[in-house]
């Protein structure tokens, strides 16, 4: 395979199902290292050089901003999907169209992310009780992002777009590069001589991404053999804005109530202390690592079956489901081994004092082993999504985070209480998480066993069929 070939579209409905998982997954993998790269460099730098209530006020901005950013990760889902399959039939004009389509409606979402973020920014953070020690900054990192939320908006989707035609390696590729300048600039923004603290490493985030959007969109423009993108294609059509949309909303749903979860949840840990929200950040940076493998694969399996529902080959389905599922799974055991040998080593990185280590070591171990259910998760729930059925997911993670994980994490903390921990132990946080993602599996497995995904991908190629 020569260098043109890896930096293009890839087939992925011919030749061995691990194979073409890999070839797409494991620059997947690593381009999900890279983006994991940009919160945890702002993580170490205002770690290191402004204090741990710097890091505190990162990771508290965190579920706010994922909340916000849910209507683009939904509409960079539905892009590739729908890319996936009409790229699997070889429909060009459909293809086209799709791909125009998300182009715009990445726009509108920029704008209506920027308008509303700005405004609730404030407002939910006091909601939250943030301390009064860390909200100025939390305010500042969330304003930066909203405002530059475009380059952040179309990064995802256009390296969506170019996922699902199977070209992994281009958007690793300028993940990369925005990945060393964000480090460049965080060093130059926080530790060199302009000194801004925490917004400065918001500012480089924000820049860095924006730069790997510009990229994304250049390589597009430079596709012509596989389709074409002109002002006409840009115009929203009914059939693909709806399609985008009924695929992609679910999805942006389901981030926003994980969101949401998280924002629950972050209340009960502000609670506990400053020291608990440093912790917590920690273990979110670290646990934002350990996922990615579950992350790629998931996306893997997505883009996988969409190209062979699109070409009619549910076989080869059925058969990359196993494969792609023994390769996430085995994944997930080193990841897990590693967490729990390396922990106090990784939490070393971020900070010095002992307690906290100790303390963030402690609630990452109880979760390490939920990696391994995660592996199972993602991969089922990228066949279903790659098949067009994105509603059943999105239930799933309901039922997971709704219904099991805030109860449990409010209901251990309840039962945990001590005169050292009034509002209950820190491990509850921990424990809940470990319990939703195991319940978050075995209804993954029912889910797919059960077979909506079938019904949904014979439905699609139906519907194609007739509209040719």
């Amino acid at each position: 395979m020569n260098i043109k070939q890896i930096f293009s579209a890839r087939d992925m409905t011919e030749g061995a199902p691990w194979q073409r998982l890999a070839e797409f997954a494991v620059p997947m993998l690593i381009g999900n290292l890279a983006q994991q790269l940009y919160n945890t460099v702002d993580s170490i730098v205002v770690g290191k050089y402004v204090g741990d209530n710097a890091l505190a006020a990162v990771g508290s901005a965190s579920p706010i901003l994922n909340l916000l950013l849910a209507l683009f990760v939904g509409i960079s889902t539905g892009a590739g999907i729908v890319v996936s399959q009409y790229f699997g039939a070889n429909d060009r004009e459909r293809l086209s169209e799709a791909i125009g389509n998300c182009i715009t409606l990445g726009a509108i979402a920029s704008v209506a992310t920027m308008a509303i973020g700005t405004i609730i920014a404030r407002p939910l953070l006091e909601l939250l009780q943030t301390p009064a020690s860390i909200i100025d900054w939390c305010t500042d990192y969330l304003l930066i992002f909203f405002v530059g939320a475009a380059g952040f908006t179309f990064y995802n989707i256009l390296s969506g777009i170019l996922r699902g035609m199977g070209d992994s390696f281009s958007a690793l590729g300028f993940l990369l590069v925005a990945t060393v300048l964000n480090i460049f600039m965080d060093v130059w923004f926080v530790a060199g001589p302009l000194q801004m603290g925490v917004p400065g490493v918001a500012l480089a985030t924000v820049l860095a991404q924006g730069i790997s959007a510009a990229l994304c969109f250049v390589k597009l423009l430079f596709m012509r053999e596989v389709f074409d993108l002109t002002v006409g294609t840009l115009k929203l059509t009914r059939r693909s804005a709806l399609r985008i949309i009924r695929i992609g909303v679910p999805s942006g749903v389901t981030q926003a109530i994980m969101s949401v979860a998280m924002l629950v949840v972050q209340s009960l840990t502000n609670s506990m202390g400053e020291m608990v929200i440093t912790a917590n950040v920690m273990i979110m940076r670290v646990d934002g690592f350990a996922m990615m493998p579950n992350f790629s694969f998931g996306q893997a399996m997505s883009v996988y079956t969409g190209q062979n529902v699109g070409a009619g080959k549910l076989d080869r389905v059925v058969s990359g489901r196993k494969q792609g599922t023994v390769m996430a799974v085995g994944f997930s055991c080193v990841i897990t081994l590693a967490i729990l040998v390396f922990g106090r080593y990784l939490f070393g990185v971020f900070s010095k004092t002992a307690e906290l280590i100790t303390l963030a070591n402690r609630m990452m171990s109880i979760m390490a082993a939920g990696y391994i259910a995660m592996a199972l998760t993602q991969v089922l729930g990228g066949v279903m999504r790659g098949a067009g059925d994105t509603m059943t997911p999105m239930w799933i993670s309901m039922i997971t985070t709704v219904v099991t994980r805030v109860p449990l994490a409010y209901g251990i903390a309840w039962l945990t209480r001590v005169d050292g921990w009034p509002h209950g132990r820190p491990e509850a946080l921990s424990v809940s998480l470990l319990l939703s993602w195991l319940i978050g599996a075995l209804l993954s497995y029912v889910a797919f066993r059960h077979g909506k995904w079938r019904e949904t991908a014979m439905a699609e190629a139906a519907a194609r069929q007739s509209a040719s």
